[in-house]
């Protein structure tokens, strides 16, 4: 499934705003972020919280949420010269072989290696599109050990400081089971066992989804035209218990609320594109971008944080809810003090 071609720029998706409205750091209660409530149709505004999203949720509706669980994928080791490289591992080949991205980039060259003390050595044995590297491992240590021995939280740039004890399981959603995401599902984090048990109460299903973030949700969008940008595929999920769940509440007329991008993303790469609408059970790869005038057959409201600008998770929303409404929304939520991206608060598109 492909986007069709689009006639806005990658500048159109261009906002401003003052460095300190980036959250630094998540709130001491998870559901105490605000929510900007989006009316895709009219583009009115609301201001509640997370805690008030239940009685947005009618008896029969399906929240889907995304379990993938972040890993420890940021390791530091040191180069032949005994200088610092950072490797940030992104997922395990068939073969044992990992694929990475690397920094200092341009000294990691094939040939070149990491050591990480006397546990493992990472060998680059390619150099793949957009920088990623292919990483051979050597020592008495596999990767994923070395990742709990030398392994970091994967915080994003923007997070101006290195991961502490709190962010293990801060930056991890409640419901996060399958392993292999180098960026948390951000959403998600907003939620606790408590809001999910009184959404349920409600009468409504909650059932989930694994896309393992990877670089592509994440990385800049370079191209000014947006059909020239290329996403990195990521391997999803979709379970046959999941699939009958949202496909008999489409059949029935209730809402489907996808909690983050990524499930979004999950579910309409799933998609059927049939009539009436369908999602299919399955696994696989997915470099899906959603982007202007995409048809969205399954999910009919979303949760999701904020996105920096000229990111193809703002395309998304703005596909969603509309390029006018969002980008307004957008400048309310800066004006309103709003806090953003991964530990920010978060936005309800209805």
């Amino acid at each position: 499934m492909t986007s069709p071609v689009a006639s806005r720029r990658t500048s159109d998706f261009q906002y401003d705003y003052p460095p300190e409205a980036i959250a630094q750091r998540p709130l001491d209660e998870r559901t105490a972020s605000r929510l900007l409530v989006v009316d895709r149709v009219t583009g009115g505004l609301q201001h509640r919280l997370i805690r008030d999203l239940p009685s947005m949720i009618d008896p029969g509706d399906v929240v889907v949420v995304n379990s993938s669980r972040v890993i420890p994928a940021r390791l530091t080791g040191t180069r032949e010269n005994g200088r610092e490289a950072e490797v940030l591992l992104i997922h395990p080949e068939p073969d044992g072989a990992w694929l990475a991205m690397v920094h200092p980039g341009g000294k990691l060259k094939v040939g070149r290696t990491v050591r990480f003390g006397d546990d493992a050595v990472a060998t680059v044995v390619e150099i793949l599109r957009g920088g990623v590297r292919r990483l051979r491992f050597e020592g008495p240590m596999q990767p994923r050990t070395l990742m709990d021995h030398y392994g970091r939280t994967p915080l994003p740039p923007y997070i101006d400081r290195l991961p502490d004890a709190a962010d293990i399981e801060r930056y991890q959603t409640v419901f996060a089971k399958e392993e292999g995401s180098i960026a948390a599902p951000t959403a998600g984090l907003h939620f606790t066992h408590d809001l999910l048990e009184t959404i349920e109460a409600r009468g409504a299903a909650i059932t989930n989804v694994v896309l393992h973030v990877g670089p592509g949700t994440f990385k800049p969008v370079d191209a000014e035209r947006l059909d020239d940008h290329v996403m990195q595929a990521e391997w999803y999920d979709v379970s046959e218990r999941t699939a009958e769940t949202i496909n008999q509440a489409k059949a029935d007329g209730h809402t489907v609320w996808a909690i983050g991008t990524t499930t979004v993303r999950t579910l309409e790469a799933a998609s059927a594109q049939s009539s009436p609408a369908r999602v299919n059970a399955g696994s696989g790869w997915t470099d899906l971008f959603i982007y202007e005038s995409f048809t969205f057959t399954i999910v009919d409201a979303m949760v999701t944080n904020f996105h920096l600008p000229r990111s193809t998770l703002l395309m998304l929303v703005a596909a969603f809810g509309g390029y006018e409404p969002m980008m307004n929304a957008y400048r309310q939520a800066v004006n309103q003090g709003y806090r953003l991206y991964s530990y920010g608060d978060a936005m309800a598109i209805v």
